[in-house]
C-alpha cells in the first residue's frame, strides 16, 4: 500500500490502517464524528479494509461484536472523542465475558486540550476499566521514522492480545492535534524516501499457541473412565468450527462411556448423528423428584460455562458431584462453588490427545437410563408441541429448530427466548448455529448482534421478544449496509415474560399495576409502523402453517420482521404444563432399559 503522505496525521493513520490489514483486518464499524476524521479517512481508503458506517456507537460496538462472534477475527471500532466511546461500554462488557476479539479505537483530543473545558472532551484513559485484555494510549502523530515503528510494534501487540491467551477487546486511545484532515501541507514529503512498502515487511501476525501439544497429563481421565456414574454437562458453545467441536464432544463421549447434558446454545443438538449419548430434556427430566435422586452422578464433567437450567444448576448444588470443568481460558466458571478441578483445555484439544477406543464404545445402566429417559420426554414434548394450534412462545423454537434451511445462524435474544431454546430445542441434523450475547446475559445490542451476525455470511434469523427489539431499534439504521440477509422473528406478548417464573410475581401488589409498570414493562409500539419507519419488510403471522413457509427458505438480501403475537400469561401457564413430566412415566427409570 502506499501511505498518505499528505499531513502528519493523514500518514500516522495510513501507517496505522496498513498495519492492521497486514496483521489481517477486514473489517472496521465507523461511527461519524469529527475527532477521528484520520482514522476514517484511511480506513475507508484502504481497499482490503470494509469500512461500514454505522451512526449510533452503542449499535456500532454490539453489530462488530456479532460480525467478529461468527468469524473469530478481530472486528475494529472507531468513534470520536467525548461520551461517544462510553457507548461502546456494553458491548466492550460482553465481548470481555464471551472472549469476542475487538480492537477499539477511541479518538481524544492531544493532552494539552484536556482538563480546559475543551470541547467534547472527557477523561479517556482507561476508559472501560478493568474488561478490556489490554489498553493503550498511542502517542501523538509524529513525522518521524522512529515513531513510526513504534506504532507498528503497538498495533502488532494490540492485535495479538485480543486474540491470545484468550480472545476479548483492546483499547487503544489515539489523540489527534488539527488539522484532521487530509490536507496537504507539505510538512512530511520528506520521508517518502525512507517510507516504502517495505516498511511492513516487519509487521508479523502473532503465532497462537497450540494446546494440543503433547505432553498432556490424562491420568485423571483414565481414573474417570472407570465410573459407572459419569456425566458431560456441555454448556454455551459458539465455536467458529462447530463440527469439529461436536466431533470432540463426541469423541470424548465415546471414550467414557457418559451422557452428555447438550445447552440449547450449543452446536450439539443440531448435529446429533455425531453423538449417540445426547439428552436435551433434563431440565424436564430434574422436575420429577425421583428421577433426579435417581439420576445423581459421582463425577461430572463441564464444557464451558454451565447450561441456562436454573434446575440444573440447582441439583448440582444439592447433590455436589466431583466435577472437572474444561476451559482454554483457565478462568473459575463454577458460580456453585463446589467440588471442582479447573483444566485449562478445550475439549478439541482434549480429543486430539485421547488414546484409541474399540469402535464399540462401553456404556452402563446410568447412561441408558437417562437416553430412556430423555426419548420418551422428546416424544412427549413433539407430540404436545405438534398438536399445539395456539400461539405459544415456546413452540417457535420447536418449529424453527425444524423448518429453518440447513446451516442458517440463529440468534437467539436474553430472557425468554432463550430458556425456551433451552427447554424445547430439539435434537436435529440441520447444523444450524446458534448464537447468543451469553457473557453478560444482557437484551442491550440484540439486533445490532444479529445484524453483524448476518454481515457477509449467508442469511441469518433473530428470535427475540418485544422488549429486547424495542431496546435497540437504533439498530435499524444499519439495514441498508447489510450485505446478506436477516429474518427477524419477534415474540410479541406485551412485556417481559421472564418476570412471571420470578417469586416477584407472586408477592402482594404494593400498588395497582406495579407488576406491569416496574417489572414487565409493555409497551405500545406498533411495530408495522416501526418497520416502516425503517424501510423494514413487516409480516403478521396468523398461523403455524403460514410461518413454517415463512422460514423454511430465507431471501438472500434485506431486513424482514415477523410478529408472532403471544398471550404471556397463556404461554406461562402452557410451560408449567408441558414441562411437567408425566405420570405414566414415574417408574420409567425402574424398568429394563
Amino acid at each position: 500500500m502506499t501511505f498518505d503522505f499528505r499531513n502528519t496525521n493523514a500518514l500516522w493513520a495510513s501507517v496505522l490502517v496498513a498495519t492492521l490489514a497486514r496483521l489481517g483486518l477486514k473489517t472496521a464499524v465507523i461511527s461519524p464524528g469529527s475527532r477521528s476524521t484520520p482514522l476514517t479517512m484511511a480506513l475507508v481508503s484502504h481497499p482490503e479494509i470494509e469500512a461500514v458506517p454505522v451512526l449510533d456507537e452503542r449499535s456500532a460496538a454490539f453489530f462488530a461484536l456479532g460480525l467478529a462472534r461468527r468469524t473469530g477475527q478481530p472486528v475494529a471500532l472507531v468513534c470520536t472523542s467525548g461520551t461517544a466511546g462510553a457507548n461502546y461500554y456494553p458491548a466492550v462488557i460482553e465481548a470481555r465475558e464471551s472472549r469476542i476479539p475487538l480492537l477499539v479505537l477511541t479518538a481524544d483530543r492531544p493532552p494539552e486540550l484536556r482538563d480546559c473545558a475543551s470541547g467534547q472532551t472527557i477523561d479517556q484513559q482507561r476508559l472501560f476499566g478493568t474488561f478490556p485484555n489490554w489498553y493503550a494510549e498511542l502517542a501523538v502523530p509524529v513525522a518521524e521514522v522512529a515513531m513510526l515503528r513504534y506504532l507498528r510494534q503497538i498495533l502488532g501487540q494490540a492485535w495479538g492480545r485480543s486474540l491470545y491467551p484468550v480472545a476479548g477487546p483492546v483499547h487503544l486511545n489515539c489523540p489527534f492535534r488539527d488539522p484532521l484532515a487530509p490536507i496537504a501541507d507539505g510538512s512530511v514529503t520528506h520521508l517518502k524516501d525512507k517510507l516504502s512498502d517495505d516498511f511492513l515487511a516487519a509487521v508479523e501476525v502473532p503465532a497462537l499457541r497450540d494446546f494440543s501439544t503433547p505432553g498432556i497429563d490424562l491420568s485423571w481421565l483414565e481414573t474417570w473412565r472407570g465410573c459407572d456414574r459419569g456425566l458431560i454437562i456441555a454448556g454455551p458453545a459458539q465455536p467458529v468450527d462447530p463440527l469439529g467441536y461436536c466431533k470432540a464432544v463426541a469423541a470424548l463421549a465415546n471414550y467414557l462411556g457418559w451422557p452428555v447434558l447438550a445447552e440449547g446454545l450449543s452446536p450439539l443438538r443440531n448435529a446429533a448423528a455425531l453423538n449417540a449419548s445426547l439428552v436435551t430434556t433434563y431440565d424436564m427430566a430434574l422436575r420429577q423428584p425421583t428421577w433426579a435422586k435417581d439420576l445423581i452422578p459421582e463425577q461430572v464433567i463441564q464444557l464451558g460455562p454451565l447450561p441456562t437450567s436454573k434446575r440444573l444448576r440447582q441439583w448440582l448444588q444439592d447433590t455436589q458431584p466431583r466435577r472437572l470443568v474444561l476451559d482454554p481460558g483457565g478462568t473459575s466458571l463454577d458460580p456453585l462453588h463446589g467440588p471442582v478441578t479447573a483444566v485449562p483445555l478445550s475439549v478439541t484439544a482434549l480429543s486430539r490427545a485421547l488414546p484409541p477406543i474399540p469402535a464399540a464404545p462401553q456404556t452402563g445402566l446410568y447412561h441408558d437410563q437417562w437416553l430412556v429417559l430423555d426419548k420418551e420426554l422428546r416424544q412427549h414434548l413433539d407430540r404436545a408441541l405438534a398438536e399445539l394450534n395456539e400461539f405459544f412462545e415456546g413452540k417457535l423454537p420447536w418449529l424453527l429448530a425444524r423448518c429453518l434451511p440447513k446451516g442458517t445462524a440463529v440468534v437467539v435474544a436474553n430472557s425468554m427466548p432463550i430458556r425456551d431454546v433451552e427447554w424445547f430445542w430439539p435434537q436435529g441434523d440441520r447444523a444450524l448455529r446458534p448464537y447468543c450475547n451469553r457473557g453478560a446475559n444482557g437484551i442491550d445490542g440484540t439486533l445490532s448482534t444479529a445484524l453483524g451476525i448476518a454481515h457477509g455470511g449467508p442469511p441469518a434469523v433473530l428470535l427475540t421478544g418485544d422488549l429486547a427489539l424495542l431496546h435497540d431499534t437504533n439498530g435499524w439504521l444499519s439495514v441498508p449496509r447489510l450485505r446478506s440477509h436477516l429474518t427477524v422473528v419477534v415474540v410479541n406478548n406485551r412485556g417481559g415474560g421472564i418476570f412471571d417464573q420470578l417469586p416477584v410475581a407472586t408477592l402482594p401488589a404494593p400498588g395497582e399495576r406495579w407488576f406491569e409498570d416496574f417489572f414487565t414493562t409493555p409497551q405500545t409500539v406498533d411495530l408495522n409502523r416501526l418497520c416502516a419507519a425503517y424501510g423494514v419488510n413487516y409480516e403478521r403471522v396468523e398461523t403455524w402453517s403460514q410461518l413454517t413457509a415463512s422460514v423454511s427458505s430465507l431471501p438472500t438480501t434485506g431486513v424482514r420482521l415477523l410478529e408472532v403475537q403471544c398471550d404471556r400469561t397463556q404461554s406461562h401457564h402452557l410451560r408449567q404444563q408441558l414441562l411437567t413430566p408425566p405420570e405414566n412415566l414415574s417408574n420409567l427409570l425402574h424398568q429394563n432399559p
